[in-house]
């Protein structure tokens, strides 16, 4: 699935700047990274977890491309622009907070079950795209197929899904 999503965003992830939230050990970004991103920050809130996501990014030699951020990854402290992009000339720019060019989610299936939870991913995606999100910005969402109906998307301009047997990826920009 992974090596199905990458194909499928081609050359958008160069240079791309990343917001892996649900990040887990980091593979999703961390592949970002390997093909090209120019940054990604990997948001975590498992303790265990996140030391094996610093571990990985340490062990890979992208410590100065990456962030890893403890705590909720719906929370709008998640997705503010990261100090370290702060200094970059793009920062400089009026709308220096749409700095997402790439958001990869990826939340646990028991989410879906519980309507404030649903509630909450959704808010977030939400405000993700209407403030965060930077001209051409593709966010990826990871659901079991039966988990999300493409109504509930509504505020993304653009929705494209695309099933990988219990999986589904929907493209959202």
């Amino acid at each position: 699935m992974r090596e199905a999503l990458y194909s499928t965003l081609g050359d958008a992830v160069e240079g791309a700047r990343v917001l892996d939230l649900f990040a887990g050990t980091g593979a999703n970004g961390l592949e970002a990274l390997s093909r090209g991103a120019s940054f990604a920050r990997f948001v975590e809130r498992d303790g265990g977890t996140r030391r094996v996501l610093a571990s990985n990014v340490e062990a890979l030699g992208v410590g100065d491309e990456a962030e890893v951020h403890g705590g909720d990854a719906l929370a709008p402290r998640a997705r503010e622009l990261p100090q370290r992009l702060v200094a970059e000339p793009e920062a400089a720019e009026a709308d220096a907070r749409r700095w997402v060019d790439l958001a990869l989610i990826d939340p646990p299936y028991p989410v879906w079950k519980e309507l404030e939870q649903r509630r909450r991913v959704l808010a977030a995606l939400a405000d993700l795209l209407a403030r965060y999100a930077a001209p051409g910005a593709v966010l990826v969402l990871h659901t079991h197929p039966r988990d999300l109906a493409e109504r509930e998307l509504r505020f993304a301009s653009s929705i494209e899904a695309r099933d990988y047997n219990n999986s589904r990826l929907w493209y959202l920009r």
